[in-house]
């Protein structure tokens, strides 16, 4: 066996490939989304190892073109979910005996593999798949997936580092165990990235896993289950079973060795999910770890000295990139009156310039929501600004479900600042800003701390150091990630961990060691040299 005491490479952020005209990256991808577009793949469970086929088949559509089927997949059900169960549990007892070493290097060699020849594939299929534009994909699919992959053991190195003292005679240590079952990994459709974190982040720290990926995101996530096999992940230690949420998840959560849940979607599902569990206690063998990261409805505050050429690219970006379907994704804004002018000509140029159009248009900034669900749920939020007083579409508010489902990049005025659209998650491409009187800043920053449930992201805007200081402790709990002159997304792993409090979760911190000690059980060990070897104490002596 080997003894060495291994020091695990020092991370690094992965590069953002430009895909300018002209370059093999942007050739590359392009021909790998003519192959992946060329022909409907078939996808199977994956469950110990072995490929499933249920004949429960569901379709994945382009959502800019939904007339297009790329993939048809095989779904679980009970039955193959408490299979997968059984073989998460199995495959732990080898996994968790491997070295950390030997665990770190799958996902190292998994991150060269993305880095290098999966690269166009993860993100082609992410781009067809979810309807992300070509920089949206590159963060997303190709440098953050890296990243989770590079910095997660480096995290893991830090973690097993750290030891208790012992007193003279004892030698105490720490040992970092896996949970005592499998951990069910729940994950969203708008991050490829999320989807290779959250089974990953487990199965490193010797867990097995049961991976249900969103139904809209199977192709993306089938690949990476690809890359994650061919760079040595054994088999059973994930479990690849998509399928309806409901089935997959109340199978889950009835099975005994159940022992944690790493999720991140909608706070309503979370909560669902927590009720279950909590109702279930009785038949685990121990208390599981619950770890999300939910709903958001984040907020950009201007503050009167703020940089307002600055402040409206940080509200396009934040609010429009991806379709504004991210958790951190600007959805409310608050505009002193002295600003608004200048900022409103400068916002609305800016959203009025954004070219949408089909994901493999290199040139487009914006395309299609991911599903009719989603259409048609954010196209409510704009029937409802119409039919409501107080509330003024400034940009967009058109939608177009002929080829895709596309909803225009939207910016509406609304007079009251607890309107339903600046306290409700709308996830998708609307943003809401509400215009305060300068003399009512205090009121303003009061209403942007209470008005929203959630507490993901937020940014403030202001020159003025002492009002970015202020800013600062009067927001403190309104964000988990808070940004000083910056948009509210992006986050990026090693630098800015991700995750918030209130309604947006338990902000236990993606990307960071906070996250991955949730997925251990400590064990405190205490070996002594030199034991007693008499009952009595020395103050019981006869003096």
């Amino acid at each position: 066996m080997s003894n060495g005491t291994y020091r695990i490479p020092a991370p690094r952020n992965e590069p953002t490939l430009t895909h300018a005209p002209g370059t093999p990256e942007r050739a590359a991808l392009q021909a790998k989304l003519k192959e992946l577009a060329a022909e409907p793949i078939e996808i199977p469970l994956v469950i110990g190892g072995k490929e499933v086929r249920t004949g429960r088949i569901a379709e994945l559509r382009a959502p800019h073109r939904h007339a297009q089927v790329l993939a048809r997949f095989h779904q679980a059900g009970p039955v193959e979910v408490a299979a997968a169960a059984e073989a998460a549990v199995k495959a732990r007892r080898d996994w968790a005996a491997l070295g950390p070493q030997d665990r770190a290097a799958v996902l190292l060699k998994a991150a060269d593999l993305a880095s290098g020849p999966w690269r166009a594939t993860l993100n082609a299929s992410t781009m067809l798949g979810q309807a992300k534009t070509v920089q949206q994909a590159e963060i997303d699919s190709a440098c953050e997936v890296i990243d989770f992959w590079r910095w997660n053991p480096h995290f893991m190195g830090q973690l097993l580092a750290d030891q208790p003292v012992s007193s003279p005679g004892i030698w105490n240590r720490t040992e970092y165990r896996p949970l005592e079952g499998f951990v069910f990994a729940l994950t969203p459709f708008n991050f490829t990235a999320i989807a290779a974190n959250l089974p990953t982040a487990p199965a490193l720290m010797g867990n097995g896993v049961v991976w249900k990926p969103a139904s809209t995101a199977v192709l993306s996530g089938w690949y990476l289950f690809k890359v994650l096999e061919a760079a040595g992940l054994p088999p059973g230690v994930v479990n690849f079973v998509p399928g309806p949420g409901a089935t997959v998840g109340d199978a889950v959560l009835a099975q005994p060795s159940f022992a944690g849940l790493h999720f991140t979607g909608s706070t309503a599902v979370f909560n669902g999910m927590w009720r279950t569990i909590a109702a279930n206690l009785e038949k685990y063998r121990g208390y599981p770890r619950i770890v999300g990261e939910t709903g958001g409805k984040d907020f950009v505050f201007l503050h009167p000295s703020a940089d307002v050429e600055a402040a409206a690219v940080a509200l396009c970006r934040g609010a429009f990139e991806y379709q504004g379907q991210k958790c951190s994704a600007a959805s409310r804004a608050y505009v002193p009156r002295s600003l608004w002018p200048e900022l409103k000509e400068r916002l609305l140029a800016e959203v009025g310039a954004l070219r949408v159009g089909p994901a493999e248009d290199f040139a487009a900034f914006f395309s299609a929501v991911i599903d009719k669900a989603a259409f048609t749920r954010i196209k409510g939020y704009l029937d409802l600004a119409r039919a409501t007083p107080g509330h003024r579409i400034l940009a967009g508010g058109t939608c177009d479900d002929s080829t895709g489902w596309f909803v225009a990049p939207t910016v509406i005025e609304s007079e009251d600042p607890r309107s339903r659209l600046m306290q409700e998650e709308i996830f998708g491409p609307v943003l809401t800003l509400w215009v305060y009187d300068d003399a009512r800043l205090d009121e303003a920053v009061a209403l942007c701390d209470a008005t929203s449930p959630y507490a993901l992201t937020g940014a403030v805007f202001a020159r003025d150091r002492t009002a970015l200081a202020t800013l600062t402790g009067r927001l403190s709990d309104a964000a988990g990630n808070f940004y000083l002159n910056d948009k509210p997304t992006g986050a990026v792993v090693g630098q800015q961990p991700f995750g918030g409090a209130r309604a947006s979760g338990t902000n236990d911190k993606a990307g960071s060691l906070a996250n991955l000690i949730r997925w251990t059980s400590i064990r405190s060990l205490k070996e002594n040299f030199d034991p007693p070897r008499s009952v009595a104490y020395p103050h019981q002596r006869e003096g």
